[in-house]
């Protein structure tokens, strides 16, 4: 089994979510059983970005719950439209979100914790379908209200997943090749990281662009996880992050 967690770029376009559609192929052919999780649809600006839709109204700073309830649509859109797209092209899944998912937080609205996830649910729909897709960022109170994780939330929602299922790896694809020696939107020579330990990981995620989420790494690293950091439109191999222990 495999988890796949495909960004706000990789989700941005059809024409972009091809590429998603065919990494999902490959990963059911090698593996499987494959999860997908999926950001909202592009960046701000983007329609269905998830800023997008916090801007509707300055009306949702007066109201945490209401707040979540708006953030949390972009990544329901992302999810629904890769499941119709993958029935589209002959993949059968299962769009598995809310209640029936089962990832319980607490209620501290816009940063919430997850205090409990329901890995029965999940292996019953795994034994029915080879393919699931979730939305990210989000998981509901014990009172069944919508709460999302925090900024980069998405990568934290595959590594809770990773961490409860018998997970070969977690791959997180980006627009980047992987893990770079520095930020390539930004600085000119840069070069890719094959391999590297958490410890040297961890210590380049304190930014405010981090490649992905810091908590979702260091869960991935509590839990023994390999990651394996991709650029969503390239085959080629990119970064894979390793216990330290397997130096």
């Amino acid at each position: 089994m495999i988890i796949q967690k495909f960004g706000g770029i990789a989700m941005q376009s059809k024409a972009s979510r091809k590429h998603c559609l065919l990494h999902i192929k490959r990963a059911l052919k090698k593996h499987g059983k494959t999860v997908v999780v999926v950001s909202a649809m592009g960046r701000v600006g983007d329609a269905y970005a998830t800023d997008t839709l916090l801007d509707i109204t300055d009306a949702l700073g007066t109201s945490a719950k209401a707040k979540d309830l708006v953030a949390a649509c972009g990544e329901l859109i992302a999810a629904a439209v890769l499941s119709s797209e993958l029935k589209q092209s002959g993949i059968d899944n299962l769009l598995l979100y809310g209640a029936p998912l089962g990832i319980i937080t607490d209620d501290n609205f816009g940063d919430a914790e997850i205090i409990d996830i329901r890995k029965e649910t999940l292996l019953s729909a795994l034994e029915c379908h080879d393919c699931l897709v979730i939305p990210g960022f989000q998981g509901i109170t014990e009172d069944g209200e919508i709460a999302t994780l925090g900024r980069g939330g998405s990568d934290l929602t595959a590594a809770i997943l990773g961490a409860t299922l018998p997970t070969v790896a977690i791959e997180y694809y980006k627009d980047v090749p992987g893990v770079m020696t520095g930020d390539p939107h930004f600085e000119n020579d840069v070069e890719l990281i094959r391999a590297i330990p958490y410890s040297k990981f961890l210590a380049m995620l304190n930014n405010v662009r981090p490649l992905i989420q810091k908590k979702a790494a260091e869960m991935a690293q509590q839990h023994h996880l390999k990651l394996h950091i991709r650029n969503v439109f390239s085959l080629e191999s990119g970064t894979f992050v390793f216990p330290d222990e397997d130096q």
